[in-house]
């Protein structure tokens, strides 16, 4: 049986978060190819403590404490020469693992989880390469919109860390990200393996919708990104008034910023035992991403829970929907579409029911993950 060194930058556990749902399905398909030895990170207190329940499908984990803040890593970056992501990532007890891990045993494949962890390979290491988003471009685009030091360190970090996602794609059997787009905007070899959507778990039928009287629009994501604090700012300042209903923000950590955003018409909820309530619950659900990489999973969670979607143009880039979801270019086609699907529910009922039969077809895990035993030479 292969032996397959898996590298996190968080733990692959539990699904609750955009780049932990990828892992955490990547991490049950590598099961199904070999022993998988899983090497990761844990930043928030709550993931220590599931190696047991990890271990369904590893055999071995190794999960190192990360609390390394900000300002120490742009610190240590400063000083260094390198990117700000990799500094936040650099612990000596990751780079011992990692080499104990390697010497123990060969490993017949080595996959890579973000760009974060390819630092703690030896120069001579064959591996897989999942970037999963392009970052350098994300920072690029906050460049864009930052002014004085902060615009100079987010230019830097988009050329640093640039630089360093081409040296590792230039040494890496097959380099891969969440959506073509994002291929394509690297260039070179890079090649795309899609998100997917458990139609199982996130299945109308399975649960039962939050009671919230009156027309009710949702957004959920992690509320500690930047890219979704945005995305509500923007919603609740240029869309919200012009539209009937209240608006639940729905996900963990929010910032001060976001819970200012708490009042009559808008819900914030911070963390909630099971998101699909509050999906099954919406009226219509939102994506005003202004800046989106990749696959948005807000947005194929919803769909599969059969609810009508308004996303920004960023947001629906990276999903193949058939026209199962409506897209909207600005806050004018925002409003025009929110209030459409809420004047005519028998439109937003079967938009929302093409949409859940669009992922059924499209959006398998198993079919989405299935090109990685060709890629891993397994």
């Amino acid at each position: 049986m292969s032996d397959i060194l898996f590298l996190a930058h968080r733990v692959p556990y539990p699904p609750d978060r955009g780049d932990k749902v990828r892992s955490y399905h990547v991490m049950r398909h590598l099961s199904t190819l070999g022993r998988v030895h899983l090497a990761t990170f844990a930043d928030d207190p709550r993931d220590l403590g599931h190696d047991a329940t990890v271990k369904q499908w590893c055999a071995s984990v190794v999960t190192v404490p990360r609390t390394k803040g900000n300002a120490r890593a742009a610190v240590e970056a400063l000083a260094s020469g390198r990117p700000v992501s990799l500094a936040a990532f650099d612990h000596p007890d990751m780079r011992s693992a990692v080499t104990r891990l390697l010497g123990e045993r060969r490993h017949d494949a080595i996959y890579v989880y973000s760009g974060q962890m390819a630092q703690y390979l030896p120069a001579d290491a064959r591996f897989v390469m999942d970037f999963v988003d392009l970052d350098s471009a994300k920072f690029a685009a906050y460049a864009e919109d930052a002014r004085g030091p902060m615009r100079w360190m987010m230019r830097r970090e988009a050329r640093l860390l640039g630089a360093f996602e081409r040296a590792v794609a230039a040494r890496a059997e097959a380099t891969l990200f969440v959506s073509a787009a994002e291929a394509a905007l690297f260039g070179g070899r890079a090649q795309a393996v899609e998100n997917g959507i458990d139609t199982g778990f996130f299945d109308p039928a399975a649960v039962t919708p939050v009671a919230e009287a009156g027309s009710l629009i949702v957004f959920t994501g992690q509320m500690d990104y930047r890219p979704n604090i945005d995305a509500v700012r923007w919603f609740v300042q240029e869309v919200l008034p012009r539209v009937p209903g209240r608006f639940a923000i729905v996900g963990r950590s929010p910032t001060a910023a976001v819970r200012a955003l708490a009042g009559e018409r808008v819900i914030v909820t911070g963390e909630v035992a099971d998101v699909r309530g509050w999906i099954a619950a919406a009226d219509v659900v939102v994506a005003p991403l202004l800046l989106a990489r990749g696959v948005q999973n807000k947005v194929l969670e919803a769909m599969a829970m059969a609810r009508p979607v308004v996303a920004s143009t960023a947001a629906a880039e990276g999903i193949d929907h058939d026209g199962s979801i409506r897209i909207a270019g600005d806050a004018d086609a925002f409003v025009s579409e929110i209030i459409g699907l809420l004047e005519n529910p028998d439109v937003a009922h079967t938009l929302g029911q093409a949409a859940r039969a669009r992922t059924i077809a499209r959006y398998g895990w198993d079919a989405r993950l299935a090109p990685l035993a060709g890629l891993m030479g397994l």
